[in-house]
């Protein structure tokens, strides 16, 4: 009872400082606030047994297991994590061994092993009860080798000749060719076109998914893009196309900017992100220049999707560990700096438990949801920062310090300023920042209580390596006389409130006189 009671009375407390100091009301949400879960359906949880045929668990080139209801069973453990949206391998029916989805036979009808349709219409409707969108990865460049229109006589225009790509500089080569023996597609065939046109609007009324993933998008001309998102986006308002050009010229991929894919996986960022995180005193400054890099290119460069790892590269834990360091430390610090940067963070499943792998398959390994449970409460907590403060999706961003890895930051938007230090170094670092900061005003800490008061324009803030802060940017805070007369009243008519119920029991339980 009294543990009740001084829980109950400490409420109004942390209800008041757990409130963000100068946080602006969040408005519409748009994609550029979404956070990204990547799962790949095969390899994540099994949930229904009764789809089990021809699994194992031993091959890493055959299906697992994992299946719909187990990503549904799932949604609460995704969204504790902060995640808003869930992007997936492809559900279509495919070939023998096609665990990962891209060996497609059948775009209208889902994968046996990953259930019927009905409970992929349940799984987007148990997300959308989350708040939590469902991005679903679409393939137009390829089928599988075994696909039926293989030997249709009527659909061999349907193809490209079989030739493997030998010049990657050559686009017609990237358009034509067939990638690891893929039959490839002639969409410029209208025919294909039509087909893959209406099979994308088809998944988009039937299941009212929010967006699509695009496979291989250099290997498909622009033309067909440019069709393609008009299309796809005419059926749904706010309809997300996300890009794979694997590629690190962002010139070249902004040709496909223009065709109206909204945003791209960032290659070209996610190979200096790697090696800044991977160990301790690697310069972080050149990050930024990349962001201004990204504007001057992109349309709209707060919709591209950052990353450390996925599918198909090495697992970022790998990199650490080849390094002789801790995974935890290096995730923790690359997590907080994708979380809080321009662009859309899109976390590979496992990455919340510091998964290893190397090149594929390897780094596509079972999920395991029985391992030490840090790291996941850590992505929570800047997960949350993230749906809390508009200026870590929506601001500007300057860098105010950057040495050998200690880098101090600033977000700005619509009067929040959010201030982010990263020490990815070996040693304790103490900066004092001297500009870009409104004078004689207060850091509160976001990841723990602490507090940085500036002496006018002066703010020094200190970190242990392999440490991360985030602050909010607010006046100075003291002893708030009126919260606390009130409060005080509030607290003294509870205790006479409560004096009055024992009084009216004890009464009660008098033997009558």
């Amino acid at each position: 009872m009294k543990k009740k009671m001084l829980s109950f009375i400490l409420i109004p407390f942390l209800l008041f400082y757990s409130l963000p100091i100068g946080a602006v009301e969040k408005e519409e949400r748009k994609w550029q606030d979404e956070t990204f879960y990547f799962i790949m359906i095969d390899r994540f949880n099994n949930s229904d047994f009764n789809n089990d045929f021809k699994v194992n668990m031993d091959d890493p080139k055959s299906y697992h297991g994992g299946d719909f209801q187990g990503i549904i069973d799932q949604l609460d453990y995704i969204k504790d994590m902060g995640f808003t949206a869930i992007w997936l391998t492809p559900v279509f029916d495919n070939a023998e061994k096609g665990y990962h989805g891209y060996w497609i036979n059948d775009f209208y009808n889902t994968e046996e092993h990953f259930g019927t349709i009905e409970k992929f219409k349940e799984l987007v409707k148990e997300a959308h009860n989350r708040d939590i969108k469902i991005v679903l990865d679409f393939v137009v460049n390829h089928v599988s080798p075994e696909h039926e229109w293989l030997t249709d006589s009527e659909k061999k225009d349907w193809f490209h000749e079989n030739k493997e790509i030998l010049n990657w500089e050559d686009q017609d080569e990237l358009n034509n060719g067939w990638i690891y023996g893929l039959p490839d597609l002639n969409t410029e065939n209208p025919e294909v076109s039509n087909y893959l046109l209406e099979a994308a609007k088809w998944w988009i009324t039937e299941t009212d998914i929010d967006g699509y993933r695009l496979d291989t998008v250099r290997h498909v001309p622009v033309e067909f893009w440019e069709t393609f998102s008009k299309e796809v986006k005419s059926v749904k308002d706010d309809f997300y196309l996300l890009g794979e050009v694997w590629d690190n010229d962002p010139n070249y991929i902004a040709q496909y900017d223009k065709a109206g894919i909204d945003g791209f996986v960032d290659y070209p960022l996610n190979e200096h992100l790697r090696t800044a995180f991977a160990k301790p005193d690697q310069s972080l400054y050149w990050l930024y220049t990349t962001w201004d890099r990204n504007k001057t290119i992109y349309e709209e460069p707060y919709l591209m999707g950052t990353f450390m790892d996925n599918h198909d590269t090495p697992r970022f834990t790998r990199d650490t560990v080849q390094n002789n360091e801790h995974p935890g430390p290096r995730w923790k610090l690359a997590l907080t700096y994708l979380y809080t940067t321009p662009g859309i963070p899109i976390v590979y499943y496992g990455s919340e438990i510091a998964l290893d792998g190397g090149e594929d398959p390897d780094n596509r390994r079972q999920m395991d949801f029985r391992t030490d449970k840090e790291l996941v409460d850590y992505i929570s907590q800047i997960g949350a920062a993230r749906q809390t403060l508009p200026s870590l999706t929506r601001g500007t961003f300057e860098f105010l310090y950057e040495e050998k890895g200690m880098a101090v930051y600033k977000r700005e938007y619509e009067g929040e300023t959010t201030v982010v230090a990263i020490n990815n170094t070996s040693k304790t670092q103490t900066v004092t920042i001297t500009e870009g900061l409104e004078k004689d005003k207060e850091l509160r800490g976001v990841l723990s209580d602490e507090i940085v008061r500036g002496k006018g324009q002066e703010y020094t803030l200190v970190l242990d390596r392999n440490q991360a802060q985030i602050y909010i940017l607010g006046q100075k805070t003291g002893l708030n006389i009126p919260y606390i007369l009130i409060m005080a009243a509030v607290y003294v008519a509870f205790i006479i409130f409560i004096y009055l119920l024992w009084k009216r029991s004890k009464r009660k339980k008098l033997p009558n006189q």
